[in-house]
């Protein structure tokens, strides 16, 4: 057996694509399992390679052609993988969508996205039911898991059935600055927007993870995230595949079974965002919660309340970093020192240049005062693209020549990043970033809502992270809180439905004509503000 890639020197540039390392680790590793999954079945790192080539020759015949965007809205699952890299070896985009996502927010996706295909699972057949495709053109509707009829102007095709003819030897010559997937991140002021990722954008990802975290072949990667986000899909699976290292698999993330899981799939490493590791903590303790595989959580934001008593009481060390999906992961923390919460490490600077400045000004901060994070990569190819079909939205993130994150943080004297909060108007909530415009647009279709403002606000029970509260001046007598909320159900996510609701009879406004923000998350919850979380549907 070879060796797998395990530093930079490791592998030419022009290698650092999808189709030459699941091709590399396929001759490397041959039929040693790669993935397992909860359902028990398997992927080996072989069949990765064949079942994605067989994949591809049937995308292929339904005119999946270099550019085409493959569109997929389904759980973690082992067909989800075989789309990916079907899709990157016929040169097509792979577009990864929340499973929550229905309304507004799967609409305008699909509208940007337009994509040639459509693979889902059978599941979430009905996002799509009040949801208009007839204009996009959708060749084929190909269905995992179960009956499910096929988007409107497609054919229905079954995904098993597509595995059973022949493989496509693959002509397409991928290079490291060419897109390979898009992935939608949250808007602040706009709609979500779709990060034009390139092969040497996820390959980074990957190697850097795969470094900081020690990973290695006798390595087990536990993946309780959804694999449309990054985190799970690249510093995860794609580090993993990287390093030789096996993975399971579970559908979603659960905090009665985390550990569990852990034992029972020996698991060594595991990622998870800081909300998802609070959960874990709070479950009932037992003497024997040290007595597990883990050695590593990475995970963010830690807090001071939660993250040393969770390292003694797993045995666990706990590894933070910082980043998004336009900016890769620019900045890690060091194994070697001893976790120190809202630390986030220093800055990967073979690669990257992270500041932080004044977001008035672009003007340096100094030491230990905070401002905006700002970046850049040093490195051709590791970066976004752009945001697709959004050009403006590109060019205002990228102004000074600098991507400005909209995220508050500092330096110490030590060149360590401390992460702060988010000075853009974004929402971060059990994990999601959210945009406050989609959430507004979908309030404000109400016909009995006037005018709404749609905030992040901290409670003693979020994590850390935030409750979405929105502000409404409603002209209807009988709309009620729970009214509103039960109205948005079917319009909008559930990680994006109100927690708070509040009936004001005037938004507070600037005298350009926009909401006064800050002074109503300064206002917070108030004895007027109705919490879903005291009729016990918080979810």
């Amino acid at each position: 057996m070879g060796r797998a890639v395990q530093t930079l020197t490791d592998l030419p540039k022009a290698l650092w694509t999808y189709l030459s390392i699941v091709r590399r680790q396929a001759e490397t590793f041959g039929d040693r399992i790669f993935c397992t999954f909860e359902d028990g079945t398997t992927l080996t790192f072989a069949q990765l390679e064949d079942e994605s080539s067989t994949l591809a020759a049937a995308f292929a015949e339904l005119g999946v052609a270099t550019g085409d965007r493959v569109m997929t809205l389904a759980f973690n699952s082992r067909e989800f993988i075989l789309t990916m890299i079907a899709a990157q070896k016929l040169g097509a985009i792979f577009v990864p969508i929340n499973t929550e996502l229905k309304g507004a927010f799967l609409q305008h996706q699909l509208d940007n996205a337009e994509p040639r295909i459509v693979v889902l699972d059978a599941k979430l057949r009905s996002a799509f039911d009040a949801v208009g495709v007839h204009a996009l053109r959708i060749a084929a509707t190909v269905v995992i898991g179960g009956e499910a009829a096929p988007l409107p102007g497609s054919r229905h095709l079954v995904f098993q059935a597509l595995l059973q003819g022949v493989a496509h030897n693959a002509t397409i010559v991928a290079t490291p600055y060419e897109v390979c997937m898009i992935m939608y991140t949250s808007g602040t002021t706009g709609p979500a927007k779709g990060v034009m990722m390139t092969h040497g954008h996820c390959f980074y990802n990957a190697l850097i993870a795969m470094k900081r975290t020690g990973l290695g072949p006798n390595d087990r990667m536990f993946i309780s995230m959804p694999l449309f986000h990054g985190t799970a899909a690249l510093l995860q699976l794609y580090a993993s595949l990287l390093a030789g290292a096996q993975v399971h698999i579970v559908r979603r993330f659960s905090a009665s079974s985390w550990l569990a899981d852990i034992r029972a799939s020996g698991s060594t490493v595991t990622f998870a965002a800081g909300i998802m590791a609070e959960f874990v903590i709070k479950q009932p303790e037992h003497a024997d919660d040290g007595t597990n595989p883990l050695r590593l959580l990475w995970s963010v934001p830690v807090s001071s309340k939660w993250g040393p008593d969770f390292e003694r009481r797993f045995g666990v060390r706990i590894l933070q970093a910082y980043g998004m999906t336009e900016l890769c992961v620019p900045v890690w923390g060091d194994l070697s020192q001893p976790l120190e919460p809202g630390c986030a490490g220093t800055v990967v600077d073979d690669f990257w240049e992270i500041r932080v400045v004044d977001p008035e000004t672009d003007e340096s901060m100094p030491v230990g005062e905070t401002g905006e994070i700002v970046g850049r990569p040093k490195e051709p190819g590791v970066f976004m693209s752009g945001y697709f079909r959004m050009p403006d939205k590109t060019v205002e993130a990228w102004r000074s020549l600098w991507f400005h994150t909209g995220d508050a943080g500092y330096f110490d004297a030590r060149d360590r990043l401390f992460y702060v909060d988010r000075i853009r108007d974004r929402i971060r909530r059990r994990g999601e970033n959210i945009s406050a415009f989609e959430v507004e647009a979908a309030i404000a279709a109400h016909p009995g809502v006037r005018q709404c403002a749609v905030i992040g606000v901290k409670v003693a029970d979020a994590g850390g992270e935030d409750e979405i509260m929105a502000v409404v001046i409603s002209d209807s007598a009988d709309l009620s809180p729970v009214g509103l909320v039960d109205w948005c159900r079917p319009r909008m996510p559930k990680y994006a439905l109100p927690r708070f609701v509040e009936f004001v009879d005037v938004i507070e406004q600037t005298p350009t004509g926009k909401v006064r923000k800050q002074a109503l998350r300064d206002r917070g919850v108030t004895s007027m503000t109705w919490d879903r979380a005291s009729k016990s549907d918080l979810r």
